[in-house]
């Protein structure tokens, strides 16, 4: 499958409302800071943000195309079945979808999921006892922590409810076998969740890998993350680092707001 080539786009900035494209340029920014810190898997897995004003409209990446290279204008917009809504000559997975419209569909505080297959993410959803109070990051992650047990491709409807009820009301979602998840109720929120997840991960893999004894963190402390996470970003969640992240782009990576 081939997809148009993405430096001939037609720009959406005045086809949509000022909020959609507001959302349009954040996810574009978020699958590119994706690519940037290396949790991308060629043009598999996905990223996908509820359009402001709609409960069941969404974007998500033109399949095909690398992730480092998707702008604002070549989103696709699609309903909670995967259907595109609006012309667009970039495909999409609707297979890819699956996870994501479940997740979308049963919390209205899931406005961002963020799907990744990272290296280190996928290494310890292998392991036995899932992520391990090793670091400060952890305990971030294992305050708002669920797992799912690997089924095989998310192709089968019937597992959607199953995923569900093992998400709950968490932040993250460990995929054994398969990758890790979070969800937000920004885009920047669930950017934020991802750097943390996949931060705790690949900590826990370079500690196991030193051969050390390894010293565990507390419970109580654990208890407490959540609170102490809102004292750090001032209760701004991840729109604290969200326009560091931006400018990081724009020297790095131009182009994500066309």
């Amino acid at each position: 499958m081939n997809a148009p080539d993405p430096t001939q786009i037609t720009s959406l900035k005045h086809r949509c409302s000022a909020e959609e494209w507001q959302a349009r340029i954040d996810l574009a920014a978020c699958y590119r800071l994706v690519a940037t810190f290396g949790w991308s898997d060629l043009v598999f897995t996905h990223i996908t943000s509820r359009v402001p004003g709609t409960d069941h409209h969404f974007l998500i990446n033109p399949y095909g195309m690398m992730f480092d290279e998707i702008t604002a204008s070549s989103l696709v917009k699609i309903d909670l079945a995967g259907n595109k809504l609006e012309e667009s000559p970039f495909p999409v997975n609707p297979a890819g979808f699956t996870i994501h419209s479940a997740i979308h569909a049963a919390r209205d505080d899931a406005q961002c999921v963020l799907h990744v297959h990272s290296l280190n993410g996928v290494a310890v959803s292998a392991q036995e006892a899932g992520v391990l109070p090793l670091s400060q990051q952890s305990i971030f992650v294992l305050n708002s922590l669920a797992y799912h047990d690997y089924e095989g491709l998310a192709l089968n409807d019937e597992e959607r409810p199953r995923l569900v009820a093992d998400f709950g009301d968490k932040l993250y979602l460990m995929l054994r076998n398969h990758g890790l998840l979070t969800v937000g109720k920004t885009v920047a929120d669930a950017f934020l969740n991802m750097y943390i997840f996949e931060t705790a991960c690949t900590i826990q893999v370079r500690a196991m890998a030193g051969g050390a004894p390894l010293r565990m963190i507390e419970e109580k402390i654990i208890d407490n993350a959540m609170e102490q996470a809102r004292v750090v970003t001032k209760s701004q969640g991840g729109m604290l680092a969200w326009p560091a992240l931006l400018r990081k782009l724009d020297r790095t990576n131009p182009g994500y707001d066309q």
